[in-house]
């Protein structure tokens, strides 16, 4: 058994555990930005007009039978 080498594989295990640790909270701090940004659009979104611009037909004339 090679003490030397079983300590280096451990060492470069241990950095590359702490690479991937560190790369996920970078991609969640960028998840939570997102998310973030998402739901301030959301929030000032005008309804009637996001409605108005998917169906402008409607609400424009009434057809009334007698």
């Amino acid at each position: 058994m090679d003490i030397p080498l079983l300590s280096i594989a451990l060492s470069q295990g241990k950095v590359q555990q702490q690479v991937g640790v560190s790369l996920l909270k970078q991609n969640l701090g960028q998840a939570e930005q997102q998310g973030q940004a998402i739901q301030k659009l959301m929030s000032s979104a005008d309804v009637n007009a996001i409605e108005r611009a998917v169906h402008p037909h409607l609400g424009h004339s009434i057809d009334i039978k007698l």
